[in-house]
């Protein structure tokens, strides 16, 4: 792990740039160069005194040696070096020491590379799924279509009466209006959909906008008050009402608390897996506590509810696989299901999932039955993984960098990708 305290790297670098050996700085300081040595390798802590004699002989300010940088730029940079295949992770913060300008460009840069990968994700999924975009690609294309060929008729030899001349140009003014609005419309939709997550045009697009503002979870309901809405909606929080009775917020915290997986959860709650899942998704974040994400599908495979969690790819419109445990729940309902995947990726992070698909038959016996698979996705961070490498899975065909997979439905954009 990086060290935090970088005031070592800066003593040396300073005493490179004044010329000053490490022999005549830890004479001139009273200490020994072997100690020195220690000091400028960030494995001897320093203050106080001797830090003060330091900096008056390398002539700088004690605040510029004891000034840290922050946990987060280092670990930024020893991530980019770990995806890069740098074997000097451990020297990222004698790197941070001596340049912090080029370390703070790097580790920038580095995020933004992290930044724009998800923003293809997230873009490619839209284009390849999204029922709006496709509905309005057809739209300009059609009424395109419709102008050129109405445009060949009057650009034609043959002679047309001025009546039908007139019709025909009125036809191309509402033509070339509507390409215009179509198209308007389009560019804005693509400039709002850049996150993902900015334009509403589904209910469950409605839900995700109303929980996200709340974080997922709903104090007024936890306290017994009332939210009003309707629509999906108005659905969600009377499901969350009941989750939250059979499983009040300070037990069901208290019993996680104790380290009990999902399936003990359930056990001791007397409830199904699926509630479980469902009601870990909604809990506040505390000090220390990292989210995690939540997706539901009903028996076709339709996305019903999608909670993303960094690192993560939840697709919005369907792409399989990312969502394989979910599926596979599907296929044996009542099955719990553990799977441990692995993004695909520069940094491929990993993540443990808990699937569980329930059958449902509200109208009785003989009625009709609903099919509904939830899973769990925590992040590595968020529990103690086992040594094994988890099921390589990709965000979507199309920009997944993987060049080997049984599965693959269509040849990916990127260039160069690696093997599973």
């Amino acid at each position: 792990m990086p060290r935090l305290s970088l005031t070592g790297s800066r003593i040396r670098a300073k005493r490179l740039e004044s010329g000053l050996k490490q022999v005549k700085l830890a004479q001139s300081v009273g200490i020994s160069p072997a100690y020195l040595n220690l000091i400028e390798h960030n494995r001897r802590r320093i203050g106080g005194k001797l830090l003060l004699d330091l900096a008056h002989e390398l002539q700088v300010d004690a605040v510029a040696l004891s000034e840290g940088t922050e946990a987060t730029l280092m670990a930024s940079l020893a991530d980019a070096a770990s995806q890069e295949g740098v074997g000097e992770v451990a020297r990222a913060d004698e790197f941070a020491g001596r340049f912090p300008g080029w370390a703070n460009v790097l580790a920038a840069q580095h995020d933004r590379i992290n930044r724009l990968e998800h923003t293809v994700a997230t873009l490619a999924d839209r284009l390849t799924h999204d029922p709006y975009l496709s509905t309005s690609l057809h739209e300009v294309l059609s009424t395109a279509a419709s102008i050129r060929s109405t445009a060949s008729i009057l650009a034609g030899a043959d002679v047309i009466e001025p009546e039908w001349q007139m019709r025909f140009q009125r036809n191309l003014l509402e033509d070339a209006k509507r390409l215009a609005d179509g198209a308007g419309a389009l560019v804005s939709y693509l400039d709002g959909a850049e996150d993902g997550d900015a334009v509403i045009n589904t209910p469950v697009e409605e839900l995700e906008e109303f929980l996200a503002a709340r974080q997922y979870h709903l104090a007024e309901v936890e306290a017994g008050g009332e939210i009003k809405a309707d629509g999906v909606v108005g659905d969600y929080i009377g499901r969350y009402r009941t989750d939250a009775a059979r499983l009040p917020l300070a037990e069901f915290q208290a019993a996680k608390a104790r380290g009990l997986d999902p399936v003990q959860l359930a056990a001791e709650f007397g409830v199904g897996l699926a509630m479980v899942l469902r009601r870990i998704a909604t809990l506040p974040l505390g000090e220390g506590m990292q989210p995690v994400g939540l997706v539901s599908c009903d028996g076709s495979g339709t996305l019903t509810f999608r909670k993303a969690v960094d690192g993560f790819a939840v697709p919005r419109f369907g792409a399989a696989c990312p969502l394989w445990p979910l599926y596979q729940a599907l296929l044996r309902p009542q099955v719990p299901i553990r799977m441990m995947v692995e993004q695909a990726g520069r940094d491929t992070p990993r993540f443990l999932t808990y699937a569980i698909a329930e059958v449902r038959q509200p109208t009785g016996f003989d009625g009709v039955q609903i099919v509904e698979a939830v899973m769990l996705i925590v992040p590595e961070g968020g529990v103690a993984l086992a040594a094994e490498a988890g099921l390589p899975i990709g965000t979507s065909c199309r920009v997944c960098p993987r060049d080997i997979c049984a599965a693959r439905r269509e040849a990916s954009i990127l260039a160069g990708g690696e093997g599973v």
